[in-house]
């Protein structure tokens, strides 16, 4: 296969899409593939072979976003034109919203996850918990507030207390790789939360904090693959645990109850069906004390590093990395014919 690897972006995400674009090459060259990599914020003709070495421990701030007249210069490259099959390695921003899937869309060109719709509703986290709940997906509940209007700001400590009490966690409605997360034990510490989150986007949403274990269950084509815990050492799951090798210990498969297990997975399928995505994704759960699961959202473009949760399911459930990339390459293609 002629592949295009779509990485890098003008998202928070970049850092860690450059790292997810140079697993999925590393492995697809390693199967015999042809796989050129093109990244959408660097200007035409540049060399795009991701040459980051490792993801820091914040999101990267103050990125320029593209302008407007190279906004889709990266359409025209002929290594897109010539693939059998593009990619997207994008985390973040247009790169998971739908709008780089609509474009690829309308363009003609076969691509990899989600298509639009999927992938807008499952940015949104508001949307995509009104989703779960028509579903019978239980959900943490939440408040959507805009934090570019002070009014909502200053009203925010009363409306949260009244709704859902405290501790509760703080991120941004459209982000991921907990971009822009706080836990908030109570009201006084409320407003640096919001103003963190709301540097990632207007709308945040204010979710009541369930306490118990880290548990995401990865799906692949139609199925939940094995389900792995989370332990963070010595506080949250946040970015920096999340990429910081040493900072988070994983347990796969999940020791749970086979009841419980059997539940998450079938919860996991129906909240990416609700969404209606396709071919592979993450969707992450909070298991409280009593055992109760809460979706908290779908990634539909997970990481694909080597401290990746998808690709370490698939490798419990026999299938290696280089085998994973491919067949997901290989849904896309299947699509076009």
């Amino acid at each position: 296969m002629r592949v295009a690897v779509i990485l890098g972006g003008d998202s928070a995400e970049r850092d860690v899409s450059l790292a997810s674009g140079a697993g999925i090459i590393r492995a697809l060259r390693s199967r015999g593939h042809d796989v050129r990599a093109l990244d959408p914020a660097l200007a035409p003709g540049a060399n795009a072979e991701p040459l980051i070495a490792k993801i820091g421990e914040r999101p990267p701030e103050d990125l320029a976003p593209l302008a407007s007249d190279e906004a889709f210069a990266w359409l025209h490259a002929e290594t897109l034109r010539s693939a059998d099959v593009v990619f997207v390695a994008l985390h973040g921003g247009k790169g998971e919203d739908g709008t780089i899937q609509a474009l690829l869309e309308a363009a003609g060109i076969a691509y990899t996850g989600s298509g639009i719709l999927g992938s807008a509703l499952a940015m949104d986290k508001d949307r995509s918990k009104a989703l779960f709940r028509e579903a019978h997906v239980p959900t943490a509940p939440h408040l959507l507030l805009d934090v570019s209007s002070e009014r909502e700001r200053a009203n925010a400590g009363p409306a949260v207390e009244k709704a859902l009490g405290f501790p509760v966690v703080v991120k941004p409605n459209r982000q991921g790789s907990s971009v822009g997360f706080s836990y908030v034990a109570d009201s006084s510490g409320l407003e640096k939360a919001l103003m963190l989150a709301g540097r990632f986007g207007g709308d945040c949403i204010v979710e009541r904090y369930i306490p118990g274990r880290e548990i995401t269950a990865a799906i692949f084509g139609a199925a939940a693959l094995p389900l792995v815990e989370i332990i963070p050492e010595g506080g949250f799951y946040d970015y920096k645990r999340k990429y910081t090798k040493g900072t988070s210990r994983y347990v796969v498969p999940a020791e749970l109850d086979a009841r419980v297990t059997e539940r998450i997975m079938s919860e996991g399928v129906a909240a990416f069906n609700a969404l209606a995505c396709r071919d592979y994704a993450r969707v992450d759960f909070r298991l409280s004390p009593q055992g109760e699961p809460f979706c908290l959202e779908v990634n539909t473009l997970p990481g694909m590093t080597e401290l990746s949760l998808v690709p370490m399911a698939a490798r419990a459930a026999g299938i290696e990395f280089e085998e994973l990339v491919e067949r997901i390459c290989a849904m896309a293609m299947a699509r076009k014919k």
